[in-house]
């Protein structure tokens, strides 16, 4: 343990929280600097060969990264702000960890104890601030209790239900010299199924005819997954992912038919729709995986149906399932891996589910009978065909991100980064922080133009930190879902949506990366075999802007049709 100078046998607070987070394995911390934490990185300047600081430019940026890292690497994501400003704009990325059941933990500091509750300078109360998007929120008042409260936040984030917790740090405790008593190593708890639980799925599963398979929700390991897909093809069950979690399951498998969100195939939707049983693992189930509450009845679904959780307060909380289960990922998984069924009943339809996928990744409705100058499923095909398999792909909210879901063929485990909360602004932060965190991967982010500009700033933390992300910038000038939906609500009464952007090449530019500008198709595959050169060389980033056509909303739908569809009704 750190001396303080004045008594070699104390430390003081912010000193021995550094120790406590190295105790609790953490080796990467995203943040923007305070002066109220300043002891906070005196003591991590002390552990500065074990424990990496990543300044970001803006703390909602830092929270992304934080979330984005603990879903590559399975361990919590750790992000640092100082209080007030730099604690709201961090909050957009607990509300999305909150949303994924992301393991997190937020540190904010905060006034000390002699001005507390006199509403000082950035003053503010974080447990009603955080209550509602947080596991546990708390104020470590004493520091020499500071490693029994870093244990309890990992604890917490990570075991059941995983999620955000928050820990509010005030500067005179920091400062304040203490003896405190190391903490072990958090040890997150699970639940697992019980062998009765185990023999009713079974049962069901053994007497259904039309079952499907629906994969979602965080806590998965590479074992995990492993023994899914051995318990998926020894009982030739067709496999769909969640929205958003597509690289559960390796989309270039016989058995992966499709993934269940925004934009579903309607062949897929009708699937699930009559389908006899349900065995969904992991998902909550939520708006945007039940196409807003209608492919599943509400309360009691029509299709019979096997929810596995690990939060045992989500079970029953929006549908009344006929088997629930609460149990950790890598337990169900491993309790699943061998249990074999009769599968005569439904293995032939596998085939033309399959083929009803594939035809789903075809040239969209939106291209039949056009060439467009630039052809976004092209794009994506040529992206597909270039980058390695195992490339990681982010993506922020908007329009744009339905072309990087339909159409690319994820590989397994790690290697789809996307907030399910809709938040703008994730894929750059989240790009930039996988490039760090995993340099020897390929990593892509794609983005619409006013998604970019939320955090594109985030490029100089990937200059700093050697990150060489490549971003493709999807730029049509406004803001394309919301648009999307005034032409359909309102039609020809456009107010509020139009964007005038910069020359996005040139902004990377300005950051030391490289810059592509692509208008025709046949530009793209040559500017994206540059990009990936220059990245690999100068491990920088890059960025390509694609000339979207405004008309081309989503695959299957441009502006126009869906203004004529508005007024004929």
């Amino acid at each position: 343990m750190s001396s303080h100078p004045s008594d070699p046998s104390t430390s003081i607070g912010g000193h021995i929280l550094a120790d406590a987070l190295l105790a609790q394995g953490v080796d990467t911390i995203f943040g923007v600097p305070g002066e109220s934490y300043l002891a906070v990185l005196d003591g991590l300047w002390r552990h500065r060969e074990s424990i990496r600081f990543v300044i970001c430019r803006q703390e909602g940026g830092a929270a992304f990264m934080a979330d984005a890292t603990a879903k590559l690497t399975g361990k919590p994501g750790v992000v640092m702000v100082t209080r007030g400003p730099g604690a709201t704009n961090a909050s957009i990325g607990v509300h999305a960890a909150h949303q994924d059941s992301v393991p997190m933990v937020l540190l904010i500091g905060q006034v000390g104890s002699d001005f507390a509750d006199r509403e000082a300078f950035q003053e503010m109360d974080y447990r009603r601030m955080f209550g509602p998007m947080s596991k546990w929120v708390a104020q470590i008042d004493r520091a020499d209790r500071i490693p029994e409260y870093i244990a309890h936040a990992f604890q917490v984030a990570t075991s059941g239900r995983m999620g955000p917790v928050v820990l509010a740090l005030p500067e005179d405790m920091l400062a304040a010299p203490a003896q405190a008593v190391p903490a072990a190593m958090h040890r997150p708890v699970r639940a697992a199924p019980s062998p009765a639980q185990l023999a009713d799925l079974r049962e069901r599963l053994a007497t259904a005819k039309r079952p499907v398979l629906l994969l979602g929700g965080t806590g998965w390991s590479p074992a995990a997954c492993a023994d899914i897909q051995r318990f998926a093809q020894g009982n030739e069950l067709p496999v769909t992912c969640a929205f958003r979690f597509q690289d559960l399951y390796d989309n270039r498998l016989p058995n992966y038919v499709g993934d269940v969100g925004i934009g579903i195939n309607p062949k897929l939707a009708e699937r699930v729709r009559n389908s006899d049983l349900i065995i969904a693992i992991g998902p909550r189930l939520g708006e945007m995986t039940t196409s807003g509450y209608t492919l599943f009845q509400v309360p009691r679904p029509a299709q019979p149906l096997i929810h596995i959780h690990a939060g045992v307060d989500e079970l029953g909380t929006v549908y009344q399932a006929d088997l629930m289960i609460a149990s950790g990922m890598p337990e169900i998984a491993a309790a699943l891996a061998d249990l074999r069924v009769d599968a005569s009943a439904w293995a032939g339809g596998i085939a033309q589910a399959r083929a009803e996928y594939e035809a789903w990744q075809g040239r969209p409705a939106l291209y039949q009978g056009i060439a467009p100058e630039l052809d976004l499923w092209q794009v994506m095909r040529t992206l597909a065909s270039v980058a390695p398999a195992d490339t990681i792909v982010t993506n922020g909210a908007g329009n744009f991100a339905t072309w990087a879901h339909r159409f690319w063929p994820y590989a397994g485990l790690r290697t789809q980064l996307a907030s399910t909360s809709g938040s703008m602004g994730y894929g750059v932060p989240a790009a930039v922080a996988a490039s760090i965190v995993a340099p020897e991967r390929t990593v892509v982010c794609v983005a619409g133009d006013g998604d970019f500009l939320m955090t594109g700033q985030e490029l100089a933390t990937a200059v700093q930190h050697g990150g060489a992300p490549l971003v493709i910038v999807f730029n049509n000038n406004m803001y394309g879902t919301i648009r999307m939906h005034q032409e359909r609500e309102y039609p020809e009464h456009v107010h509020g949506t139009r964007l005038v952007n910069p020359d996005f090449a040139r902004y990377c530019e300005a950051f030391g990366g490289l810059g592509a500008r692509v208008s025709r198709t046949a530009e793209f595959e040559p500017a994206l075999g540059q990009a990936l050169e220059f990245m690999k060389r100068e491990r920088r980033p890059a960025l390509i802007e694609l000339a979207v056509d405004p008309q081309h909303i989503t695959p299957n739908q441009s502006l126009e049709r869906i203004r004529s569809a508005a007024k004929a009704r």
